[in-house]
């Protein structure tokens, strides 16, 4: 009994410090679908479509 309490603490201590080391970067609102996403289009891919339509 006394490990599963000794892990939660050190599994908590390392859970903690790495949010404080994130500070306001951290994304907790999971996947995202949707128009919310913002996808880059690749250029190279678009420019070697486009010369090879012509």
């Amino acid at each position: 009994m006394w490990k599963i309490v000794v892990g939660f603490v050190v599994f908590a201590a390392i859970a903690l410090y790495v949010i404080m080391q994130a500070g306001d970067q951290v994304d907790m609102s999971g996947e995202k679908h949707g128009g919310d996403v913002m996808h880059a289009p690749e250029p190279a891919a678009a420019a070697s479509g486009a010369s090879a339509a012509q």
